[in-house]
């Protein structure tokens, strides 16, 4: 890759990464809001907004860091097997991708009982839920997104330090590179 297009995949790729990263910051607000707000409308307007980001923003931009992040490492002498650092950002993007995927479902079904909760009534909506015996899945649900934000974005933290500090050096693969002539 030409310096110029490198540039381009460079800065692209780190707007996607930023793009996620923020993007998950406001969806742990939202997982808090949503599990520790007694305000109804405003839990359901939490789970509201978190399918929306959920689907149109940390998905879309998860794919897109990972892309590009394969692209660079593709195209560019970094290569993607010849750093160990490389090769534990791109298996934590690939496993934070699953996790989402899975917890984007979750969030769905959490986002959909509120709702229909909150659109029956705006008082007594969770005392609703616990005598109907949805309540506890539901709160396993709202944990389960809490947890899930969380550690995505530890996964995102973790991967931008690798990408800044480049530790561990060479891989095996990556010293034979070398070596060849």
């Amino acid at each position: 890759m030409k310096k110029p297009l490198r540039k381009l995949g460079v800065t692209t790729h780190v707007a996607f990464s930023v793009g996620w990263l923020g993007a998950e910051v406001g969806f742990l607000a939202l997982a808090i809001v949503g599990l520790t707000s007694q305000d109804v409308q405003e839990v359901r307007a939490a789970y509201l907004a978190m399918d929306l980001i959920g689907w149109f923003v940390i998905v879309p931009f998860s794919f897109a860091a990972l892309i590009t992040g394969l692209i660079l490492a593709l195209g560019t002498p970094w290569g993607l097997f010849r750093y160990y650092w490389i090769v534990a950002k791109f298996l934590l993007t690939i496993g934070a991708i699953l996790v989402l995927l899975v917890h984007t479902n979750a969030m769905q079904e959490a986002a959909s009982r509120v709702s229909g909760v909150a659109a029956e009534t705006l008082f007594g909506a969770r005392a609703h839920l616990r005598a109907s015996g949805a309540g506890g899945h539901l709160g396993d649900l709202q944990m389960q997104l809490l947890v899930a934000a969380g550690a995505g974005l530890l996964v995102l933290l973790t991967t931008t330090t690798l990408g800044v500090y480049k530790p561990w050096g060479k891989t095996r693969y990556g010293q034979r590179k070398v070596s060849q002539p």
